[in-house]
């Protein structure tokens, strides 16, 4: 797996096979504001600590990370991509992500 900087939010994640390093850096933050309808990242957090994500708001949430890791994907090509572990796995990613971006009960070290 690839180094990432735990202090900057990153978390690494293995899908289709290839190490990837997302974050959700303050552009894929009000990305997904736009996509959430959300007002602040208050609202944001708050809807994402509902514990209730559908597989569109993985996806999103994953693409953006993507997208704030320095990857060039679009939302069609995370679409296309597969996690060893199945949805389980993309579940740990964005868990993974969001709490290293919004802290939580276990902080923001773990790591896929």
């Amino acid at each position: 797996m690839i180094s990432v900087n735990r202090r900057r939010g990153e978390v690494a994640a293995r899908i289709d096979g290839t190490d990837y390093t997302l974050c959700l850096t303050l552009g894929a933050l009000a990305e997904l504001e736009d996509a959430f309808a959300a007002d602040d990242l208050s609202e944001l957090a708050k809807r994402f600590s509902s514990g209730r994500l559908s597989a569109r708001d993985m996806l999103r949430v994953i693409a953006a990370g993507l997208r704030g890791g320095g990857h060039a994907v679009s939302d069609e090509d995370v679409r296309a991509m597969r996690c060893e572990e199945g949805a389980a796995g993309l579940a740990r990613v964005v868990s993974a992500l969001l709490i290293a971006t919004f802290g939580g009960a276990e902080g923001p070290t773990q790591n896929p």
